[in-house]
């Protein structure tokens, strides 16, 4: 990210790039999925359609990272923010277990990812260089495009606006066909349609009936501390979820057709619940595509293909039972949607899994898998709810569900199903950050009023240290990390703007000695000037090891308007607080910039805190002879990552 940054806004080239392909990695292999192209240069897309050999894109990969929901960022936004440049992100997503770990090898990534990623991008960029398109790129910006690829054997791709009136016509289409059916005879539209809306609301009712209950089963294991036990073994989750969900379903469509439904027709029940679930998808089509979500596609596919099985085997829905015909065209019929999501669903657990490992203490990743199982499961059950009420008895299947369900839950409460593992072969690593911190804190007359020394300990998922404690056992609840409140950021050194994702009640600051780095950080305030409209100029000047973290809380009453940084206007991070990750090659000159407070009168407290860390990377200073003892204690199954950090904070 800094090296593009710096590229993009400083170098001479940069003035004539006109478009880019950037290489990302989540994993160590696998087929590279493309996730992001654009902005609005449909082009692009088209030049991967037509050149690549072996695609693999999706649009719907593309609105979920840039929604935020995956903690991660790639150089393609500093290309388009910055140098306002068009580009493809494509990413390995195989194996991100063992990303950004001491498993992430080059022996790990096999000949067969890597010819394929260089089939398909030696050939796109021969597509680019020779495109006419390319000297005038920017002349090319119109719209956004939906693409998609088939199983990885070709993409389809069409712009947005052409989406949209296939959306908005088969919508349109399944509405006429759905009053129609309403409307047939006149004199039952009125019942017909309130036997419709039933339907719609018990199918609607079925989900967030399952979606509490499963979604209660993952809050109960996070409490009791058996979180990611499906992290290394993904077939638990969907023994664990997966059939509470599909028996919760079942449940309650079985209790309606037994006690809301107990004389009415099988035939008629199953075809009236299809219809239900062909309203929800054409709503939800609708929807999603006044959104402007190009993912709306999706929905496409489950109303158009229902609808024309529909249509071609409406005279075996009426026949009694479900006959060895029906099913078979029924489920040729619906062959290519459930084809596609199954494809899809892989495709997004092969990435979203392997996340949840770094996702932060915050949010509990059973919450998340959970709920993406219990929307798979509703998705691809909705074409099949119909079949509770055309089949006699579906009792053996709720049976076999629930029995599933409820020896897989008995054995991830006794904790049979370990998290991690340190399989050479196959490994799934617990991340801890352990940075071992000097704090200062000085007052508005500059004299240290406080200061520590300790190894603060970040955990990089929910389950926090409570695996690490019975091998490290000064590592525990009794040491967790305090936040100081009148500092930026808690007073902490963090590296990254990433506070949010993390709990302070689970993070640790175990006591060691003071630090005492060659290379100490240098901070001086160069000069104070007095601006129009209560603002005070501050000019300083740091310098210190390659990489520092700045840290900026103007105080009550008080505003950062400006500063010599990026467009010159400070953007805060969540909570209020503004961050600033500087780094420099080995020999720099001491960086200098300023900053404008706009304050009131009264200020004795000062206006603003400023706290500058120092972090360590590399050479002697990196890791105190603490530090690497405790770091040489952890277990096997662990990724641990360590440096030496200082941290000062200042008031003026």
């Amino acid at each position: 990210i800094k090296a593009s940054h710096g590229f993009i806004t400083q170098h001479e080239w940069a003035k004539s790039i006109r478009a880019f392909i950037n290489l990302e990695a989540a994993g160590v292999g696998g087929k590279e999925l493309v996730f992001q192209t654009g902005p609005e240069n449909p082009w692009l897309v088209q030049a991967y359609v037509v050149a690549a050999k072996h695609p693999f894109a999706s649009v719907v990969a593309q609105e979920i990272f840039q929604s935020g929901i995956i903690p991660a960022d790639t150089d393609f936004r500093i290309y388009r923010d910055f140098g306002n440049v068009p580009g493809i992100d494509l990413a390995f997503i195989e194996n991100g277990y063992i990303y950004h770990t001491e498993y992430d090898t080059s022996d790990r990534i096999l000949t067969d990812s890597i010819q394929r990623a260089g089939d398909n991008i030696l050939a796109v960029l021969k597509y680019l260089a020779t495109s006419e398109k390319l000297a005038k790129s920017f002349e090319y910006r119109h719209g956004n495009v939906v693409f998609f690829d088939i199983l990885g054997l070709f993409v389809l791709a069409y712009p947005a606006r052409v989406g949209t009136i296939m959306n908005y016509i088969t919508s349109a289409i399944a509405f006429f066909y759905l009053s129609k059916k309403v409307l047939q005879p006149k004199p039952r539209a009125v019942h017909n349609l309130k036997k419709l809306l039933t339907a719609f609301s018990l199918t609607l009712m079925s989900w967030v009936c399952t979606l509490v209950a499963v979604l209660m089963v993952a809050m109960f294991v996070s409490f009791i501390g058996r979180a990611l036990s499906w992290y290394t073994h993904f077939y638990v989750s969907v023994s664990l979820y997966g059939t509470a969900a599909a028996a919760k379903l079942i449940l309650v469509h079985m209790l309606a057709k037994k006690f809301f439904y107990k004389n009415v027709n099988e035939q008629y029940l199953g075809d009236v619940f299809f219809d239900a679930s062909l309203m929800i998808w054409s709503i939800a089509l609708a929807v999603m595509t006044q959104m402007g979500l190009c993912s709306a596609f999706i929905c496409t596919l489950w109303v158009a293909f229902p609808l024309l099985t529909k249509l071609m085997i409406h005279k075996e829905f009426s026949q009694k039972g479900a006959t060895i015909k029906f099913i078979v065209m029924y489920m040729l019929g619906m062959f290519v949607p459930y084809l596609y999501m199954l494809y899809l669903s892989w495709t997004v657990f092969e990435m979203f899994t392997p996340v949840m490992g770094r996702s932060g203490s915050e949010i509990p990743p059973d919450l998340v898998l959970a709920g993406f199982i219990v929307i798979f499961t509703m998705i691809l059950s909705s074409y099949f709810i119909n079949f509770i009420y055309l089949v006699k008895s579906t009792k053996t299947t709720l049976v076999t569900l629930t029995t599933v369900f409820v020896v897989t839950l008995i054995l991830v409460c006794s904790g049979i199903f370990f998290p991690y593992s340190s399989d050479a072969a196959n490994p799934k690593p617990k991340r801890v950050f352990l940075q071992h911190t000097s704090r200062r804190f000085h007052d508005l007359d500059g004299n240290v009023v406080k200061s520590d020394s300790g190894i603060w300990i970040n955990g990089f998922d929910y389950n926090g240290i409570s695996h690490i404690t019975p091998h490290v056992p000064e590592i525990n609840d009794t040491i967790r990390t305090p936040c100081e409140e009148q500092a930026p950021f808690c007073g902490l050194p963090w590296i990254l703007p990433v506070h949010f994702i993390f709990r302070f009640v689970k993070n640790w600051y175990l006591p060691a000695p003071e630090i005492l780095p060659r290379s100490p950080v240098q901070f001086k305030l160069l000069s104070k000037k007095l601006m129009p409209w209560n603002s005070v100029r501050l000019s300083f000047e740091v310098s210190g090891p390659s990489h520092m973290s700045l840290y900026v809380r103007p105080h009550a009453g008080s505003v950062l308007s400006r500063w010599s940084l990026g467009d010159g206007m400070p953007v805060a991070s969540l909570g209020g607080d503004y961050f600033v990750f500087y780094s420099h090659g080995l020999h720099a000159a001491p960086w200098q910039f300023w900053m404008e407070v706009t304050a009131p009168e009264k200020h004795s407290d000062g206006i603003v805190s400023l706290a500058i860390a120092a972090h360590y990377f590399f050479g002697e200073d990196q890791k105190s002879p603490q530090l690497f003892a405790l770091l040489e204690r952890f277990p096997n199954w662990t990724f641990s990552s360590g440096w030496s950090c200082t941290y000062d904070l200042f008031v003026f």
